[in-house]
C-alpha cells in the first residue's frame, strides 16, 4: 500500500511539474510577442512619414505595405489558431487606403495586441491541439503561433533595408 501511495504521489508531482513547465512556456511565448511588438514599434517610429511610401523596386511592397502585410498575417494566423473569426478579413489590412505613419502604427500595434490577447486566453493544453492551417498543413496551435512569429520577424527584417534606404539607422537588435 505504501508503494502505491508513493507512486501516486510521484505521478501527481510529475503532472504538476509538466503543467508548470507548459504554463512557463506559454508565459515565455507571451513575453516574446510583447518584445516583438516593442521592437516592431521601434521600426515604425524610426521611419519618417515620407518613408512609409518608400518602394525600393516596383516588385516590392512599400514600407507601409510590408508592415500591413505583417499585420494581416498576425490576424490570419491567430484566427486559425484560436478558431475565432478575425476582426479583419484576410487581406483587408493590406488593402487599407490610409497608409500614413500614424494609421499604420496604430493598425500594426493593434495586430500585435490581438495575438497577445489570444495567447493570454489560451491554456497550454489548447496550444497542443491540432488545426488545419491554410487548408493543407496540420499542426498544433502552438506551431501556428511559431510560424506567425517567424513571419513577422522575416518582414521586420526586410524593413531594415527600407530604413537604410531612407537614411535611417535601424533600431538596435532586441533579442532579449
Amino acid at each position: 500500500m505504501k508503494t502505491i501511495k508513493t507512486l501516486l504521489s510521484f505521478a501527481c508531482f510529475l503532472l504538476l511539474l509538466q503543467t508548470a513547465t507548459a504554463q512557463g512556456t506559454l508565459t515565455t511565448k507571451i513575453a516574446e510577442w510583447e518584445r516583438a511588438k516593442a521592437y516592431t514599434k521601434e521600426y515604425l517610429d524610426a521611419m519618417p512619414e515620407s518613408g512609409y511610401a518608400l518602394n525600393p523596386t516596383p516588385e516590392m511592397r512599400s514600407f507601409a505595405d510590408q508592415m500591413l502585410h505583417l499585420t494581416d498575417a498576425n490576424y490570419g494566423f491567430t484566427a486559425t489558431a484560436t478558431g475565432e473569426k478575425s476582426p479583419l478579413g484576410l487581406g483587408e489590412v493590406e488593402k487599407m487606403k490610409d497608409k500614413s505613419k500614424a494609421n499604420v502604427t496604430k493598425v500594426v500595434v493593434a495586430g500585435y495586441d490581438y495575438v497577445i490577447a489570444a495567447l493570454k486566453k489560451m491554456s497550454p493544453k489548447q496550444l497542443g491541439e491540432k488545426v488545419k492551417f491554410m487548408n493543407r498543413f496540420e499542426m498544433t496551435k502552438e506551431m501556428v503561433f511559431t510560424k506567425d512569429f517567424e513571419h513577422q520577424t522575416h518582414h521586420r527584417g526586410q524593413a531594415t533595408v527600407y530604413l537604410r534606404l531612407a537614411g535611417v539607422t535601424p533600431p538596435a537588435e532586441k533579442l532579449f
